[in-house]
């Protein structure tokens, strides 16, 4: 299959069987939060990262807390609290190295999205962090973005994907569980499946903040 495939070099081949951007469409780009943004982002439960790293690549993470866990510190800039995750730092890394950041909020039920795109910095100023502390839990770092641009995206996507019904849902033994799953890619001696499942479980209930 992939032998018979053809790619595109240029811009003017990807721009041919497509129409240009509606005037609709380029006018919604804005280069600060409107108030519009701001009840979107106050509302959103869950931030998609895009980030870059020179050797790694890209890379996409999910942060997700209680709607108004991201914080509104302007027009043009916003902070995200680092929760508890796996130590693996790959967002941070990544923005230490590249600030460039891309952003996609999510609110369940809401078939548009808000896109925000800008530059990052990292933060451990205890005012701020203690601000975003939840059960008297105080944070390592926080990611401060500085907005370039933002816009609310077309729900097309979430309508084909038809995220917020049930057609596409699956009982969750249709899959084997995360503690299977890593077992057989790791494939490590000195840990068994309930092992790897105990340490997972654990994990949620004691180091959720």
């Amino acid at each position: 299959m992939l032998e018979k495939l053809t790619y595109l070099t240029s811009v003017e081949e990807l721009r041919a069987p497509y129409l240009q951007p509606s005037t609709l469409v380029r006018a919604k780009q804005l280069d600060r939060l409107d108030r519009h943004c701001c009840n979107f982002i106050a509302r959103a439960p869950l931030v998609i990262i895009g980030s870059s790293h020179s050797e790694r690549g890209h890379d996409v993470s999910p942060r997700g807390d209680a709607p108004g866990f991201v914080q509104i510190l302007g027009a043009r800039h916003l902070a995200i609290p680092d929760r508890p995750g796996n130590n693996r730092l790959n967002t941070m890394e990544n923005l230490l190295g590249n600030p460039a950041i891309g952003l996609l909020f999510i609110i369940p039920g809401v078939e548009e999205l808000l896109r925000v795109n800008g530059t990052a910095r990292l933060t451990r100023s205890q005012e701020l962090l203690r601000s975003m502390s939840v059960n008297g839990k105080s944070l390592k770092i926080a990611i401060v973005v500085t907005v370039i641009e933002a816009f609310l995206h077309c729900s097309k996507a979430l309508k084909r994907s038809r995220l917020w019904k049930d057609d596409y849902r699956i009982d969750r033994s249709e899959l084997p569980t995360l503690g299977q799953m890593l077992a057989d890619q790791t494939r490590l001696v000195d840990l068994t499946v309930k092992d790897i499942e105990a340490r997972i479980e654990t994990d949620a209930r004691e180091n959720l903040y």
